[in-house]
């Protein structure tokens, strides 16, 4: 299994983007150094698609399965794909406040840390959909590695079509996501633009 191993202060500086959208709250004391050389239409089709896969854990190929998944389904191709990666259950683990990273989030899922219906899952890229019902399984609620996490990050705001029970571990999707509930930091329409070519 292919594993990025990046430095992730060192990725968020050169695609530009704040760690907090992964889930880190430092910041880098260095500074990147800018280029006045102009970037073609190509380079910020392909920066905002490698933005799109670094927030979300997602290597090439499985990211491009999900975008041609997108454009079969009927709506906005941008907006499908944003969905899909939003609707993984790794990323419900990270928006619900039981990770403080999806890196994290990825590895709990491996564990099998997690139940989806009453049902043990441990594949990251799960697909969720609206009334499952996520939640930790009863042998690791009484861990202190969940404890640790709901303390940092009790401040997290879950989105709209989440709904978390904190205190019981457990969260339900109300809904599919709409593009203006997604605070990813990505214009997906040049990633449309891109695998369009």
């Amino acid at each position: 299994m292919a594993v990025n191993r990046t430095p992730i202060l060192k990725r968020c500086r050169s695609l530009g983007i704040e760690p907090a959208y992964v889930g880190i709250y430092k910041k880098s004391k260095r500074q990147l150094q800018r280029s006045t050389r102009k970037v073609s239409e190509y380079g910020l089709q392909l920066k905002e698609k490698q933005k799109a896969k670094f927030i979300y854990g997602v290597l090439e190929k499985q990211f491009r399965l999900y975008f041609e998944k997108a454009a079969k389904t009927r709506g906005v191709v941008g907006e499908n794909l944003l969905t899909l990666l939003e609707l993984r259950i790794d990323n419900a683990v990270y928006r619900l406040g039981f990770a403080r990273t999806r890196r994290e989030a990825r590895q709990m899922v491996s564990h099998k840390l997690f139940k989806v219906n009453g049902k043990s899952i441990n594949i990251p890229s799960y697909q969720l959909k609206a009334g499952d019902v996520l939640q930790v399984r009863e042998k690791s609620k009484s861990s202190q590695r969940f404890k640790d996490v709901i303390d940092s990050t009790g401040s997290v705001l879950v989105p709209d079509w989440l709904s978390a029970d904190r205190d019981g571990l457990k969260g339900v999707v109300i809904s599919s996501p709409r593009r203006e509930q997604i605070d990813t930091p990505v214009a997906e329409t040049l990633i449309v633009e891109l695998y369009s070519k």
